[in-house]
Formats: C-alpha cells, structure tokens, sequence
C-alpha cells in the first residue's frame, strides 16, 4: 500500500467513525454534515482517472457505493418516515469494508448503485467540450462539467441549536433575474459553504424547485439555515448559491450560473449579488459576469444570536 492510499484510507475511516459516534449520540445535524462531507469524497475518488488514482475501477466502485450509503443514511436522518431507511447498524456494516478496501473481494452486503453527484472533469478538459447554446451575452461556457443525473430538489436542513455567543444564519433566496427566466424547466439551487480551496464546511443544500417564473424572475422565497455558526467557518469562505435547471434534449440537469457572497456581507437585511457564468468556480480566481444587464440573486439575511 501506497503512503497516499494508507493516509487517505486513515482520514476516511476517521471521518467514518466521527459520523457513526454523532449518529450513536443523536447528535444528528453533525452526523448528517459528516456523512455528507465523506460522501463527497468518496465520490470524488471514485470518480477520478485511473492513473491519478490509487485504487482500481472494481474498488473505486465499492467506494462510489459505500458513498451511495452514506447519503442513504443521511437522507434517512432528515426523514420523518421510518420504513425502509438505511439503519446505523446497516451503515457500521461498512466500516471494516472501506479499511480493507484494498483487499476486499466480496459482494457488497447492500443492492444499492454509485450515484455520483456530478461529472468531475480533469484540469482544462472541459476546454475541449462542446459550448452550450443558451449562453448569456455568447459566453463560452462548457455543459459538461456542470450536468448532474436527475434528482428531486429540496434537501434542505432545519436551523442548528443555538449556542452562547455564537451566531446563525438565516439566508431567504426571494429570486433570481435571467433574461430567459420563463424557459427555464424544474429550476432550483443548490446552496454551499466552501473554503478558499473549494472544500465543503457544511452540507450542500438544494432548494425545492422554484415557486413560479415571472417575467425576468424565477421566485424561490425559501429560507436556507446555514449549517454551522459563523464564528467557526474558516477565514476566506464564501456561500455559493447554483442556479440549475433540466435540459430535456440533454436529459440531465445543468448549471446554468451560480453566485456567491464572502464573509464581510454577511449582515442582517437585504442584499444583491451578482451572477457568474458557469463553471462554477469555487476556488474564485476566474470569474467571468454572466450578463451586463442588471440582473441579480436577491437575498434577504437574518442573523440569530444568543
């Protein structure tokens, strides 16, 4: 074994066995924001070239499943059915399968599919792609990269408990302009804290699709509860809010253009951000304005304090 493999199997087993502990405790809005940070990762990998990655296609499938389960018990956590959710015992079956993963050649002990959460492209290969049609302004921007499998919209998390002296954030998304508003199909937006590096710090959230389209506006109205406290995101993070919608001909969801608002604009009240043609850069180093019309993600901020 590698030294990479070796280490990246400790951080995800550690990552493992942190979300398994918060699932134990009933520390759930932890072992939600665990489940779904390891998740990523795993997907990430399994998804990866296969000469940049460590593992080989058979065991990059186990992960891309041990992912699949992973979300499953997440989405169990936010439910409020009971029947035919994924269990914790069911989840801690997994445990000693990811730590072994090199060795491992069994049948995977559950009936559930790698379901990757978007097509992770090699540096500069989305160059190479197609350009989309319904670009604002002509911009050159690559489909590809940002189309997702279809899946319904609305994951969104309810506001953590309060703690002394730490403050929460309550973003409500009222709307978005698009010059072409009316012709966007099953609309939503997906909600996320990155670092400078465009690491995950809390859960992604999507939105429930949109309530209606009017004129050059897509109405959302949604409140999203930012999932963890101010006072502990990292210096430099930022929100994103990505802007999706179904392409039929296509068949899969795409990004249409995202947004995002830094750390020095959280502030209570309304605010307008502006709109960034798609890929999404998380990292913030080429951004390129979506439109020069004056259209924008209107927000409204409320901050809850102890």
């Amino acid at each position: 074994m590698s030294e990479a493999a070796r280490s990246l199997l400790q951080r995800w087993g550690a990552s493992f066995r942190k979300g398994t502990d918060f699932d134990s405790w009933g520390q759930l809005v932890e072992a939600i924001d665990e489940y779904q940070i390891l998740a990523r990762h795993l997907q990430k990998e399994a998804q990866s070239q296969h000469n940049s990655s460590e593992f080989t296609e058979d065991q990059k499938k186990t992960i891309a499943k041990i992912a699949t389960c992973l979300e499953l018990r997440s989405a169990a956590l936010q439910s409020t059915q009971s029947q035919d959710e994924f269990k914790l015992e069911d989840l801690k079956k997994l445990e000693p399968i990811l730590k072994n993963i090199l060795t491992y050649n069994k049948e995977f002990p559950f009936d559930v599919q790698p379901v990757p959460l978007r097509k992770i492209l090699a540096p500069g290969e989305e160059e190479h792609l197609e350009f989309e049609e319904d670009d604002e302004e002509g911009g050159a921007g690559a489909g590809s990269p940002d189309s997702f499998p279809a899946r319904v919209p609305g994951t969104l998390l309810p506001r953590l408990p309060s703690e002394p002296r730490m403050t929460l954030l309550t973003i409500n998304i009222e709307k978005i302009g698009l010059k072409d508003a009316g012709q966007c199909i099953d609309p939503y937006i997906t909600v996320s804290v990155k670092d400078l590096n465009g690491i995950d710090l809390t859960p992604v959230q999507d939105t429930p699709v949109a309530l209606r389209k009017e004129d050059t506006y897509v109405h959302f109205n949604v409140d999203i509860e930012i999932q963890k406290h101010i006072e502990k995101l990292t210096k430099g993070a930022a929100i994103f809010f990505e802007f999706k919608h179904y392409k039929p001909k296509k068949k899969f969801t795409s990004t249409k253009c995202f947004a995002f608002m830094e750390m020095d604009e959280i502030k209570p009240g309304a605010i307008v951000i502006e709109l960034y043609k798609k890929p999404t850069d998380f990292k913030r180093k080429k951004l390129q304005l979506l439109t020069k019309k004056p259209l924008y993600l209107h927000l409204h901020q409320t901050l809850h304090k102890e």
